[in-house]
């Protein structure tokens, strides 16, 4: 599977092995390995070697990544290093606000970096992150950039929508991939396929995940509609070149594109 096809990502404490083993069984399309939050500090090596044999073990699969620590903890050298031997497709990026701090993990660990946008720095930089070398793909980091522009905990999402479609078009610019950051409620599912709606509409690809019930969610709605897909099929078979009639509206070049996108998409997922 592409990166830019995945519709659900889903982080994971590298130091539950339990958790881990689990993943294996998810429809997730993404397994994240975390090393960083959701990892405590004196269960950080173990959890670090623990991820390098899981990644070997393989995720059936599903696209596999690591979240390491930044650059200034005692980790971050280590965990690059290993990163670096492992079987990972990805390696996740806390906190970048500059594209030398992607391009030095990219050196090291010869991993796509995905840099994670988490304050109004890295927001304002996204564009130069985006487009720097071994950057594949931004993740909205949106617990942190709330805290960073002083958004109440309570608050909706009005406050980061700037933000996020700032985050959107840095991707699209430079051509690759982006996914909206992890909803924190483990029981509102509805609230849950709102978010990922708005995501959706906003122009993310797929959404960050913190357990795996919200995984149904983000497959339901960031995967291609049924219906939309058979139209796609049949737009791209009558379709024969240039602007034209079809179906009582005018189509070219660029609708037969988006019509050949979604078919790929929906192959990628199974449908």
């Amino acid at each position: 599977m592409l990166l830019r096809h995945a519709r659900s990502l889903l982080f994971l404490p590298a130091s539950n092995a339990r958790a881990i083993a689990k993943a294996r069984t998810l429809p997730c399309d993404m397994v994240i390995l975390d090393l960083e939050d959701a990892v405590a500090d004196d269960a950080k090596e173990d959890a670090r070697a623990g991820a390098i044999v899981a990644l070997g073990e393989g995720f059936g699969g599903r696209i596999a990544a690591v979240r390491i620590n930044v650059a200034g903890t005692p980790w971050h050298g280590m965990e690059m290093v290993a990163v670096k031997g492992s079987a990972a497709d990805y390696v996740v990026l806390p906190k970048v606000e500059t594209a030398r701090q992607v391009k030095d993990v990219y050196s090291v660990c010869g991993k796509p970096v995905i840099a994670m946008i988490e304050s109004a720095r890295g927001v304002l930089a996204a564009a130069e992150i985006a487009a720097g070398e071994g950057c594949a793909a931004l993740f909205m980091g949106n617990n942190d950039l709330r805290k960073d522009l002083g958004i109440p905990a309570g608050a909706g999402r009005e406050g980061l929508s700037h933000a996020m479609q700032a985050v959107v078009l840095a991707a699209r610019a430079a051509g690759i991939a982006v996914f909206d950051g992890v909803y924190n409620r483990l029981d509102d599912l509805g609230a849950l396929e709102a978010e990922c709606a708005a995501g959706h509409a906003l122009g993310f690809d797929g959404k960050t995940l913190i357990h795996p019930s919200q995984v149904p969610v983000a497959n339901q709605v960031f995967g291609p509609d049924a219906q939309a897909v058979v139209d796609a099929r049949r737009l791209v078979e009558a379709a024969t070149g240039g602007a034209e009639r079809y179906e009582g509206r005018m189509i070219e070049t660029m609708h037969v594109e988006e019509a050949r996108a979604l078919i790929a998409r929906a192959e990628a997922v199974g449908q």
